[in-house]
């Protein structure tokens, strides 16, 4: 579960879209915010990575071994739940039941050492690159924009041709690939 990217953000995007689009504000801002959202959701998808910094959750089994959380970069690691198997009602972890790291490249991973009555744990953290719109990597927020222009301009039924290459060549950098990785 991911908290929403902020409107603030979505207001950002919406603004350089209108500029590299250079058409005024109005009818089409609730367009462009609907593919600003999207926009996001893809890049987010493609590079691994939390792009705007906000709460996330992720629902990990009760485990002994270290568990990666699924985006990056980690900011902090707020919370661990236990979650009872068949539904029964979440409990707060004791702080001396599990164990968190962030390691150098802003991985978030978790252990449960005693889950007692847990099947599962809800970790809540924060993660993403960077706090607002204008903190963003140059690239990051320029692939952003030309996808949403990109589809903006197929919108309609013209055909939805494939995003321009220069989208992924500008996200690539900060694309975090997970290989199946243990740690200790």
């Amino acid at each position: 579960m991911t908290a929403p990217v902020p409107e603030a953000a979505v207001a950002g995007a919406v603004a350089a879209a209108r500029a590299h689009l250079r058409i005024a504000g109005g009818q089409e801002d609730a367009v462009l915010a609907r593919l600003a959202r999207t926009a996001f959701a893809l890049a987010e998808a493609f590079t691994g990575a939390g792009l705007i910094a906000r709460a996330h959750e992720d629902v990990a089994p009760a485990v002994a071994a270290w568990t990666p959380l699924a985006l990056e970069p980690v900011r902090a690691i707020t919370g661990v739940t236990g979650l009872p198997p068949g539904g029964g009602a979440p409990f707060a972890l004791p702080v001396d039941a599990y164990a968190v790291d962030i390691d150098h490249e802003g991985r978030g991973w978790v252990r449960v050492t005693a889950p007692g009555a847990a099947a599962r744990v809800a970790i809540a953290y924060q993660a993403g690159l960077a706090a607002d719109w204008d903190a963003l990597p140059a690239p990051v927020a320029q692939g952003l924009v030309l996808l949403m222009a990109h589809l903006f301009d197929e919108r309609g039924g013209r055909g939805a041709g494939a995003p321009p290459a220069a989208v992924t060549a500008l996200w690539r950098p900060w694309r975090r690939i997970r290989l199946e990785r243990r740690r200790a």
